[in-house]
């Protein structure tokens, strides 16, 4: 039994125009997947189906083999989330946030729970609504892994921290969580911390998983081709070719982001256009860059 699946899942906001279209993908128990697409591209209505906040209006969605809208409560307790703009009590304390998710969750580890709170240096006393951002980013942290979830979802939780907050957070969740064979759905903007991380990669765009791979995979299957402009050369002949991923019109000539090892590129380029051109491996946040601004919306 997979910790995530979704199957062929649909869902729109305004009639006719799909946020998301057919998309399928899962996670497996222990798997640590990098969410990334494009603002709007439809992340966070993916986690939020996960987690019972939303319908979707095509497909299923499954979560620990069970139905998250029909099994609400049972699926709460063994998922831990947190969302870009968590929302917390402000009038309690620190502590009483605490001790009421350790009422809620039979799994409760409060050994965890100390450590977290010493190590992120939480004042127990403090009213919520007193704390920094980046303190109540790690107040909701820990009542997300403190219950020891089968499954953690992680909507930009990290987004506004600094570089080394930034680390310290994603790092606790992976080091506490997939010890234990947690798995972790995370959705970040910051290529380097999605590198650090994951273990496989998801992207939306266009409402569709337009890739799907393991990290050293796509690495080292995927590469950027740079083309001259040149008579009879234009995106639209270039986004045909059968491995092309996304194409970028830039001053210099295109970019062409191709599922294929750079020679392998190269030769299909030559043998489809009868142009030699220089292709080259690509980093995560290039590649990021590259298809994103290379797909129609």
């Amino acid at each position: 039994m997979k910790a995530l699946r979704f199957d062929s899942v649909r869902r729109a906001y305004v009639r006719g125009v799909d946020v998301l279209r057919e998309v399928s993908f899962d996670v497996g128990r222990g798997e640590i997947v990098g969410l990334i697409g494009k603002n709007a591209a439809g992340k966070t209505t993916l986690i939020r189906m996960a987690m019972g906040m939303l319908d979707p209006q095509g497909g299923r969605v499954e979560v620990l083999g069970l139905d998250p809208r029909r099994r609400p409560i049972e699926v709460r307790r063994r998922v831990g989330y947190v969302a870009e703009e968590q929302i917390l009590p402000p009038y309690l304390t620190v502590q009483q946030l605490v001790d009421l998710h350790r009422s809620l969750f039979p799994t409760w580890d409060p050994r965890m729970a100390a450590e977290l709170m010493e190590r992120f240096e939480l004042p127990p006393r403090a009213r919520i609504r007193t704390l920094s951002k980046g303190q109540a980013r790690r107040v909701a942290l820990l009542c997300a892994v403190a219950h020891r979830p089968e499954l953690l979802l992680l909507d930009e939780p990290a987004s506004g921290l600094d570089p080394a907050a930034r680390r310290e957070f994603l790092e606790t969740s992976i080091r506490l969580l997939n010890e234990a064979g947690t798995a972790i759905l995370f959705s970040s903007h910051y290529m380097s911390d999605v590198e650090r991380m994951a273990n496989r990669i998801v992207m939306i765009h266009g409402g569709r998983v337009l890739l799907d791979g393991g990290l050293e995979e796509l690495r080292e299957e995927l590469s950027l081709a740079l083309l001259p402009h040149r008579d009879g050369l234009d995106r639209p002949r270039l986004a045909a070719l059968a491995d092309c991923l996304g194409v970028r019109e830039r001053p210099e000539g295109f970019h062409v982001v191709m599922r294929l090892a750079p020679a392998e590129a190269g030769a299909a380029l030559e043998r489809e256009l009868g142009l030699a051109a220089p292709c080259r491996s690509i980093a995560l946040e290039d590649m990021f860059v590259e298809i994103a601004g290379g797909q129609p919306s």
